[in-house]
């Protein structure tokens, strides 16, 4: 009889949870949450003002991306100055930008190719340079990776790590999410051990990115919204010490904006019970465990996205 009642009980939460899945999947997950102006250029095709934009007078070397995906657009020796009052290019990435007759048909408006975002016109015949063209592009549209940056680490729990590196790959300027243990006593455990719950390590998601693409607080906004950071004791029927919420901070401003974010949701009379804790190690999972959903084709049963901030 209490074999029933255990089976009953967790057929019972998957259901509940993939039915709150269902829900929350009909709200789309964007590629990243855009501030007002970037909507407003990039979704609703507006335009800077002209002379206002961050990268107009970059003249570093580098790789300028798409804002809204993350994917590179130009190339820094590309740009050039053309007193115009927006970034300007002769040249773009192969295959990078789409090009599209305006309505009107008087200009023709240039989108990214990967997500359709606005980025501005493109104008042939100014004799400005060699190749007579220029890409006249707001800066709003755009984020810049200097030549010699260096990747950054996060690190997030939240429930089974199979759901929540599913969602973290998919944000623009991540480049890796791995799988694997972080939080408790022993060294290298395997995930027997960690299920057992005596080693005190949390399922934890180790996400290398680019600083320049995407910050630490869009990141760690993006882990509380793929999550239920109010459920105390696991995440939908994954109940047990390893599938806590947590963000883990490496330093005194990661800890900082940790807190912030928690405290936005906490006066939404949200009951947070994620926690914040300092990082120490993280020890990859077992092979079989990364790219999880991916590998198997199928999508997570207990995360999916709602928009929170």
């Amino acid at each position: 009889m209490k074999i029933f009642y255990v089976l009953f009980f967790t057929i019972f939460m998957v259901a509940i949870c993939v039915a709150i899945t269902n829900k929350t999947e009909s709200i789309i997950m964007p590629k990243r949450n855009l501030t007002t102006e970037e909507n407003r250029v990039m979704m609703m095709k507006g335009t800077e003002r002209p002379f206002t934009g961050k990268l107009l007078s970059n003249k570093a070397k580098g790789i300028y991306s798409c804002r809204n995906c993350g994917a590179d657009l130009y190339e820094s020796d590309d740009k050039f100055e053309s007193h115009c009052g927006w970034p300007s290019f002769d040249d773009e990435i192969k295959g990078a930008v789409k090009r599209t007759t305006d309505a009107d048909g008087s200009r023709v408006e240039i989108t990214c190719e990967n997500c359709d975002a606005h980025l501005g016109h493109v104008f042939v015949g100014e004799q400005l340079t060699d190749k007579n063209i220029r890409h006249c592009v707001n800066s709003v549209s755009l984020d810049f990776t200097p030549a010699d940056w260096k990747p950054k680490k996060a690190y997030f729990a939240g429930g089974c790590f199979w759901g929540v590196e599913h969602y973290m790959q998919k944000m623009p300027g991540v480049i890796s999410v791995v799988s694997g243990y972080s939080g408790g006593s022993v060294d290298n455990p395997t995930y027997k051990e960690v299920c057992s719950g005596k080693t005190g390590h949390l399922e934890v998601v180790e996400v290398a990115y680019n600083p320049y693409k995407v910050s630490f607080e869009e990141l760690s906004k993006r882990f509380l919204e793929i999550h239920d950071p109010t459920q105390a004791k696991g995440q939908g029927p994954d109940i047990g010490s390893q599938y806590l919420s947590a963000i883990f901070y490496s330093d005194d401003d990661e800890k900082k904006n940790a807190d912030e974010l928690l405290n936005i949701l906490r006066k939404k009379k949200m009951k947070i019970a994620t926690k914040v804790i300092k990082f120490e190690k993280f020890w990859p999972a077992e092979d079989y465990h990364q790219n999880y959903y991916e590998r198997k084709g199928t999508t997570p049963y207990c995360h999916s996205y709602k928009k929170l901030f």
